[in-house]
């Protein structure tokens, strides 16, 4: 497999990666950041997988049932045929949601007498131990007496012998394969599974159907849009980057990152996008999210947190693992977490205003929210002077980041539109002067005529994609010359057929060598809002034949081979792409009809 050809399945808790010949290849239970289950994507030889095997007659092909989270993959061989029908159960129940640290692989026999083989090899806790697997009398149970105690539990319908020696199995009807965490109290059945399986369905079409409808890439909006719902964490309103640990940026690199984690920018900029869409409640416990997490009035903001809002993210490497094709160290923790990035404070006063803004009579933690305005406000204006890691974390020198400046302004900008939804007035002039400062400052320093464009850092001639969003954060307008030069000095200088670089300057592990895809997203997002519309549309186009085969992407493109590199789905390159895809579109005034699904 020489793309990252997954499809991803979850239900708000924890997810799995399913490849398109329907292997579990990535698993952690019992929520995201838990060690895995199953994780040969990191190591295709110790890593544990769940994998059905056929003979080289079966066609196998993938898809998504229409507008939910349930992976259908197909096999057929001549007239034997059967689907598997992958899901995490997920459905409303009395006081909330019943989203269990579970999956389910539902065979669906369609004709014949379709065979097929198991190869059923947990191995808990990032294979650190030995995983032992037994059949009992109700189960199959897989445990570890590692350093640490761990077991997983799977019932079926089949004969569990077979299954665990990987013995032939016939399908002359529909069965399933439960896959827990935790022990059940009731024997499951295939029409209990049928059961989840259907309410399953109701409840992604129920959420789908609050999406518009757009007239153009209405599918890849509905698609990134579940993407980014699948990420997100119910529990405590956290909203994770990605779904993995350890992809590499460039195959046999060590930019390798945990991902599982809430960025505070990553998930306010999706927060923002998907509460656009209409998806209030998503938002809604994001910011209760952000309440719980500043219980102090002076408290600076952590650039990133465990989704069960830990403070302390400690790195560690495992060093068993080989690592996505070999590209060690694998990585749990992100060191990331100690920096200092001024730009978190604008991204998210941007968050609160215009959700304060859409829904200022029904915010239930309107005090609190106008409570961290003003506490966000005071760190801004004791630290914006200061260097910082910038967005891109570089872990070497700290500088004076244009984007970080820039986005100090919007915290500023955006504080003073609170105030004035709130009809708070006392701080205005205090505030509006704050924030003239800041603006002045940064058109003075971050501008270099030599290069005519707004630069990655003061007194820099390097350009930088993040610059890009001077526009779509208010501060410039888009045709501004200055604007309008920066964007045709960034694609001169970061342009590689039409993808772009975060940055070329050497960072702190060399030259970069692949494509960011959000960055290309802000770039066309950017080339359209100059007047370049049939060049941004076609761009736009070419991006979107990038992805693999279910529309998902992936932090990273190889600029040679357009293979899919870095942590995967990454809800940054998806927050883009629907903004993007929104700005080409116009949208429908009428609900989205869904269409009967079979």
């Amino acid at each position: 497999m020489n793309n990252l050809d997954y499809g991803i399945i979850g239900n708000c808790r924890s997810a799995a990666l399913v490849s398109k010949t329907g292997s579990i290849d990535w698993c952690c239970l019992p929520e995201f950041d838990s060690s895995s289950v199953f994780a040969a994507l990191l190591d295709e030889k110790i890593g544990g997988s769940f994998e059905i095997l056929v003979d080289d007659s079966y066609t196998i092909t993938q898809r998504y049932k229409k507008h939910t989270a349930i992976l259908i993959t197909r096999f057929v061989s001549g007239e034997n045929a059967f689907e598997i029908r992958d899901f995490m159960p997920r459905y409303r129940k009395e006081g909330g949601y019943n989203s269990p640290p579970e999956l389910v692989r539902y065979f669906k026999h369609l004709s014949g007498k379709p065979q097929f083989m198991v190869k059923y090899d947990p191995k808990l806790e990032y294979a650190m131990g030995n995983t032992d697997t037994y059949v009992k009398k109700n189960f199959i149970v897989s445990l570890t007496h590692g350093e640490k105690f761990d077991t997983c539990f799977l019932y079926t319908s089949f004969n569990k012998n077979a299954v665990l020696e990987g013995r032939e199995i016939s399908l002359s009807k529909d069965g399933y394969f439960l896959m827990g965490y935790n022990e059940k109290l009731f024997q499951p059945t295939v029409r209990k599974m049928y059961t989840e399986l259907e309410r399953t369905k109701v409840y992604w079409l129920n959420w789908s159907s609050r999406t518009p409808n757009y007239k153009k890439y209405n599918a890849q909006i509905s698609r990134s849009a579940i993407t980014l719902k699948l990420l997100s964490y119910d529990k405590t309103g956290a909203v994770l980057a990605a779904a993995t640990t350890s992809l590499p940026e460039t195959i046999g690199e060590v930019r390798n990152w945990d991902y599982r984690f809430c960025w505070i920018r990553d998930a306010s900029m999706a927060i923002k996008v998907i509460g656009d869409l209409g998806h209030r409640n998503v938002a809604k416990r994001y910011l209760q999210f952000i309440v719980d997490l500043i219980p102090d009035k002076d408290e600076k903001l952590q650039i990133m947190y465990g989704i069960n809002k830990e403070k302390k993210l400690t790195e560690n490497t495992l060093e068993h693992l080989a690592g996505y094709k070999g590209s060690a160290p694998v990585r749990v923790g992100n060191a990331a977490y100690k920096q200092k990035q001024n730009d978190i404070y604008g991204i998210l006063m941007d968050v609160i205003y215009e959700q304060l803004s859409k829904y200022s009579n029904d915010i239930e933690n309107g005090e609190e929210l106008w409570g961290i305005t003003k506490g966000i406000v005071w760190i801004v204006s004791n630290h914006w002077k200061e260097a910082d890691k910038g967005i891109w974390e570089f872990r070497s020198e700290d500088r004076h980041f244009t984007f970080s400046k820039v986005l100090c302004w919007v915290a500023i900008d955006r504080a003073i539109k609170v105030a004035r939804l709130f009809k708070k007035t006392r701080k205005l002039e205090k505030w509006t002067a704050l924030e003239q400062e800041i603006k002045r400052d940064i058109l003075e320093n971050a501008w270099n005529p030599k290069v005519n464009a707004f630069t990655q850092s003061y007194g820099s001639t390097d350009m930088d994609a993040s610059v890009l969003l001077m526009e779509s954060y208010g501060f410039i307008h888009a045709k501004d010359p200055k604007f309008v030069s920066t964007v045709k000095a960034i694609e001169k200088e970061l342009s590689n057929d039409g993808l772009l670089y975060r940055y070329k300057n050497e960072d702190d592990f060399g030259l970069p060598s692949s494509s960011f895809t959000i960055c290309t997203f802000w770039f066309i997002n950017s080339l359209y809002k100059i007047g370049e519309e049939k060049k941004a549309m076609k761009q736009f186009d070419k991006l979107l034949s990038y992805s693999n085969h279910l529309g998902l992407f992936s932090e990273d493109i190889d600029f040679k081979t357009k293979r899919l590199l870095g942590n995967f789905p990454q809800a940054y390159s998806h927050l883009a792409l629907i903004e993007c895809a929104v700005l080409f579109s116009n949208k429908e005034s009428e609900v989205q009809v869904l269409e009967s699904i079979s």
